[in-house]
């Protein structure tokens, strides 16, 4: 699977006392038009799954081609995520990440099991879409579109 590319995340929410928690995620997929609906897969080992199944409402933050240091940073665990600053309120008042390629806040719509990961469901209610390159996840490196699929950039 490694040599699948895919879209780099990170997922937000707040919890009932106010706490932010956040994680990367390259495991995200649109999964319907009407209704929208969006797909992320946290790891049930992770520290803040319980509170992302438990969410009313969480933050895909679609990360652009700069904000690789911060996906390794919301990567690693045993640390405070939200320390530097670069999450902010956004649509629906849940942490958000300015200079994202895209923004969405979604209604938690169902929690499925995938085997080590769940499987979360969100509706989208709420967009920001900006115009910056995506980064990507590929062969276990962030990379960019292009260079994630030679055919492509190939093609150009």
């Amino acid at each position: 699977m490694a040599q699948v590319p895919s879209p780099v995340t990170i997922v937000t929410t707040t919890d009932g006392s106010g706490r932010r928690w956040g994680f990367t995620a390259s495991a995200f997929s649109s999964l319907s038009l009407d209704p929208p609906l969006v797909l992320v897969c946290p790891a049930k080992s992770a520290g803040s799954h319980d509170t992302f199944v438990a969410a009313e409402h969480f933050m895909v933050n679609i990360l652009s081609a700069e904000q690789a240091g911060i996906a390794r940073h919301f990567a690693r665990s045993g640390h405070d995520k939200f320390t530097t600053g670069d999450m902010v309120p956004c649509e629906l008042d849940l942490p958000g990440l300015p200079g994202a390629t895209a923004r969405l806040a979604c209604a938690a719509h169902a929690v499925l099991d995938g085997g080590d990961h769940s499987i979360l469901v969100g509706r989208v209610e709420a967009v920001y879409v900006g115009d910056q390159e995506p980064l990507v996840y590929h062969n276990r490196t962030f990379t960019r579109p292009e260079a994630a699929s030679p055919a492509l950039a190939a093609a150009r």
